[in-house]
């Protein structure tokens, strides 16, 4: 039988985390965060970065959301020692032995799971595309640009750069429509969906996820700091506050702010088109 891998897509800070720490709150899921990224090989310009570390002596010194020192993380812990001498090796192999390594952990009296959820954020990475051995579905996660760019924009006011929302607002058209594209193309179903529906409506919205992945709702992914089973070692800090973590809220602090390039922006109709169809599509955003 296939393993099946739900890959999470979506720009930085999108909600990638806290979907990954709710869906591994099923008892039938497990999150793995931004696998990919660790799995990959490091170029020298990488290795002085977290994921090229964990190889290393860090790995002895980062906790697994699972509460485990990573290199006593019973999925992570083999996979990090076995990684240096294996570097050379695809990364779909790569990510089979880290599945075999969740199976060998698992517990006797827990059932398999159905679903290893990989939410890596790389601008334009879909690894393990052509892997026989795995049945692939796509989240596609897309936040509203004007949410996104109030967000990112936030450091440039702090470094007093002049329109600071204006790069992150070109990030958002690149990155988004780039990745829209690529998935059109994608051979494996794609569900898209956006970060507003998922942290306004989490019940509804994760009772779409989970019929799409033909698995009964747990009430436990409505607190998925509580109740989560993903290990990741990379990603969002906020996967270790138990306060943001405790629930899906929704930062609307962008809806009282002064005007924004993002939101004069929605007055340019490709990119109203664009962010009403990855966010808002809700009825009509799988495939």
């Amino acid at each position: 039988m296939k393993k099946k891998l739900l890959l999470i897509r979506g720009l930085g800070h999108s909600g990638t985390t806290i979907l990954d720490l709710a869906l591994g709150a099923h008892p039938l899921m497990v999150g793995l965060g931004e696998a990919a990224r660790i799995l990959e090989r490091p170029s020298l310009s990488e290795r002085d970065r977290g994921p090229a570390r964990l190889r290393g002596d860090l790995r002895f010194e980062r906790r697994c959301t699972c509460g485990e020192i990573a290199a006593d993380c019973p999925v992570w812990g083999s996979v990090l020692a076995w990684l240096p001498e294996h570097d050379h090796w695809p990364l779909a192999a790569k990510m089979q032995f880290l599945l075999e390594a969740i199976e060998a952990a698992r517990d006797a009296q827990q059932p398999a799971p159905a679903w290893v959820v990989d939410s890596y954020q790389g601008d334009f990475e879909l690894p393990f595309e052509q892997d026989p051995e795995l049945e692939i579905r796509i989240v596609h996660l897309t936040r509203d640009v004007r949410s996104w760019v109030h967000s990112r924009a936030r450091h440039g006011r702090e470094r007093g750069q002049w329109m600071p929302g204006l790069k992150p607002l070109l990030r958002w058209c690149r990155v988004n429509s780039r990745h829209d594209l690529l998935l059109q193309r994608s051979p494996h179903p794609v569900l898209r969906l956006g970060y507003e529906e998922l942290a306004l409506q989490p019940e509804v919205t994760l009772r779409r996820i989970c019929s799409w992945l033909d698995v009964e709702m747990s009430d436990q992914m409505l607190q998925p700091g509580c109740f989560s089973r993903s290990h990741l070692l990379a990603g969002n800090r906020m996967r270790f506050d138990a306060k943001r973590s405790a629930a899906i809220r929704y930062d609307g602090s962008w809806m009282s702010a002064p005007a924004s390039v993002a939101q004069l922006a929605l007055c340019i109709p490709w990119v109203a088109a664009l962010n009403r169809r990855l966010v808002y599509s809700s009825v009509a955003g799988s495939r």
